[in-house]
């Protein structure tokens, strides 16, 4: 008997998903384990297994195209099997949310939507009039100095003669311009000799054609999501910041150190921030927490959700129990999750159950920032580069490395003393970082 497979939900925050690419046509026979498709989440493209055996009958959701949860993906059964009530009584308990969905667009709607660029004369001859009533007549236009707007064409009297200056009338005999073709920027349309100079050359002229030009592209489910999950964190969590300044001349030394000890992986200064914040949380288990709207739930274990960059937006893999790991390891793990974000190759279990995150934009030269927390945590880290700057110590201006850090708290779980607390024992671990290289840190 013929089965309905439907759109999976891949993620936690899935609402709909694209196929990416089919691997079997209608006619083919599928087998359990075998990929049936690509689908594309709203944090990865993953590769969507078959559960039965049978021969593909139909494809619900074409390449390329977008559906809901639970809707009709594929149906498997016999090969011959008449599947057209299976579809009929699938399309009536289709959910309600699907018809919401906006119906499939039509041939010009498909154009629009797909990414082209998009030119438009602005140059009078090859625009074209914008309809008129037949019972209205439009408002004589006028330009800001008072006469006809500088891209309509220069008027004629009342004996078809174009109105310019003496002046102008010499200056375009001498260049040999012809008055017809020069938009007048004088009362009523008159050329002046300002509008020859500009039309002979200078950075208003006529005879050079300028184009408008832009791209649209269809907003992928990834973008959905972002814009989504941060629109609702800004706008419901109150957030307020906290900002530190951190010297990091130790940092310095010490990960200088290490690396002319340990091959062939170098650790870097982000794996010092992960491991310090990490510790820090520790130390300060309210700020490792969450709001959950009728309860607060204070994380006893600590997951460090470190925000990668990737060509369609931001994915944060998760760091687990990032306390008790070594450096090397911190460093490995978030290596190994960069190249997997940038490949779609993440899973759901590599971006699942944060419970802090840590953004920094230092190695783009980003001196100091903020970032929107990141639900469910209640803090998020944002880190900016080292910077090489005039420092006081003991009552002296010397040469010094600092570094800012700026800590956002959702005020309903966080007040601003305890961020303080938290983001003064970081600051402790990076300024003298013995103190979190214990036995087996490295």
């Amino acid at each position: 008997m013929a089965e309905i497979v439907r759109m999976p939900k891949l993620s936690d925050t899935m609402t709909e998903g694209v196929v990416s690419a089919w691997h079997k046509k209608v006619g083919d026979t599928v087998k359990s384990g075998e990929v049936l498709a690509e689908i594309e989440t709203d944090k990865a493209t993953m590769e969507f297994e078959s559960f039965t055996d049978g021969v593909l009958l139909h494809i619900g959701v074409q390449s390329g195209k977008t559906a809901p949860v639970d809707s009709v993906l594929a149906v498997l059964g016999k090969e011959g099997e008449d599947i057209t009530k299976l579809l009929a009584e699938a399309a009536a308990e289709e959910p309600k949310a699907k018809e919401e969905v906006k119906e499939e667009p039509t041939g010009q709607e498909q154009e629009a939507m797909a990414p082209t660029k998009k030119e438009e004369p602005s140059t009078p001859s090859e625009q074209k009039a914008a309809p008129v009533s037949a019972s209205a007549k439009a408002p004589a236009a006028k330009s800001l100095f008072g006469g006809a707007p500088s891209s309509m064409a220069a008027p004629a009297s009342g004996n078809g003669r174009v109105t310019a200056s003496p002046l102008a009338r010499r200056l375009a005999e001498e260049k040999g311009i012809e008055l017809g073709r020069v938009h007048g920027s004088g009362p009523e349309g008159r050329i002046t000799k300002r509008d020859i100079e500009e039309f002979s050359g200078g950075t208003g002229s006529y005879n050079v054609p300028q184009v408008e030009a832009f791209e649209e592209v269809a907003v992928s489910q990834m973008r959905k999501t972002i814009a989504k999950r941060l629109a609702e964190s800004k706008f419901s969590a109150p957030h307020f910041y906290l900002t530190l300044e951190i010297a990091m001349e130790r940092a310095m030394q010490v990960r200088e150190a290490i690396n002319k000890q340990i091959e062939p992986e170098k650790i870097s200064f982000n794996d010092l921030v992960i491991k310090a914040a990490a510790m820090a949380l520790k130390q300060h288990p309210k700020v490792n927490s969450s709001w959950l709207g009728d309860r607060i739930r204070f994380n006893q274990h600590v997951h460090i959700g470190v925000a990668v960059a990737v060509e369609e937006g931001l994915l944060v893999p998760v760091v687990r129990f990032a306390d008790g790991k070594p450096l090397r390891t911190i460093g490995t793990e978030v290596r190994e999750f960069a190249k997997k974000a940038k490949d779609k190759k993440l899973q759901p279990a590599d971006w699942e159950g944060n419970t802090f995150t840590i953004s920094n934009l230092g190695m783009f030269g980003i001196e100091e920032f903020t970032a929107i927390i990141n639900p469910p945590d209640a803090c998020i880290l944002a880190v900016g580069g080292i910077n090489e700057k005039p420092v006081v110590r003991n009552g002296r201006i010397v040469p010094g490395h600092t570094m800012k850090v700026t800590l956002s708290c959702d005020h309903r779980v966080v007040d601003g003393v305890t961020g303080a607390k938290f983001l003064n024992t970081f600051k402790e671990l990076m300024e003298e970082p013995a103190l979190m290289l214990g036995v087996g840190a490295i």
